[in-house]
């Protein structure tokens, strides 16, 4: 494909006007321009579980499929977001067996999942990025790292708040055990918060 717009993941967000739904924010190398996407909380937490580097218990639907492709000495060279229409991001995954590569289609909440755990890069098009794309000002730049798997409002994990380091790291292990993912990303960015500090 001519045209194509490497990305990077930036990371995520609650979305504050659909409730339950997370923002993927997608970056294009090398410029202030960002793609937000809208997503479902399972997928969300399954990219920010492997962003966390957070090993569950047992493997999450994204984590069998690399397993299971590795098994058979699938790879999966490259994700591309390929279209946008009404709204909704249309994604393609490019597997290769050794052989041939086969393209298959996929929604683009699950390519990205699978493009971090691959290790692939991620495209997309000029136009995309020109119709998607937000161009983020200087200030909101120097603010880029604080975008992750949490709920910004007020409401955010006050609880966390007065807990120390180490008994932070006990609650975060035990909520992976217990498969909490959600308890587990806001402890992640109440730990990422203090030792920022």
């Amino acid at each position: 494909m001519e045209n194509k717009v490497r990305l990077k993941v930036l990371g995520l967000t609650y979305s504050q006007s659909q409730t339950g739904n997370y923002a993927l924010v997608l970056a294009e190398e090398g410029s202030n321009r960002r793609i937000p996407i809208m997503i479902g909380a399972f997928e969300a937490q399954s990219i920010a579980l492997h962003l966390e580097e957070l090993n569950p218990p047992r493997p999450l639907t994204h984590d069998l499929f690399l397993s299971f492709s590795k098994a058979y000495n699938i790879t999966l060279k490259e994700v591309v977001i390929s279209r946008l229409s009404e709204g909704i991001f249309y994604s393609v995954l490019y597997f290769f067996d050794g052989d041939d590569i086969v393209m298959i289609d996929s929604r683009t909440s699950d390519a990205v999942a699978l493009a971090l755990r691959f290790k692939c890069p991620i495209y997309t098009t000029r136009e995309i990025v020109e119709d998607a794309g937000i161009v983020l000002s200087d200030k909101d730049e120097d603010d880029e790292d604080s975008v992750e798997l949490s709920d910004n409002s007020t409401t955010s994990s006050p609880s966390y708040d007065e807990i120390g380091l180490d008994e932070l790291n006990d609650l975060l292990q035990q909520a992976v055990e217990d498969e909490d993912y959600e308890k587990a990303s806001e402890i992640q960015a109440e730990l990422n918060k203090k030792n920022k500090k």
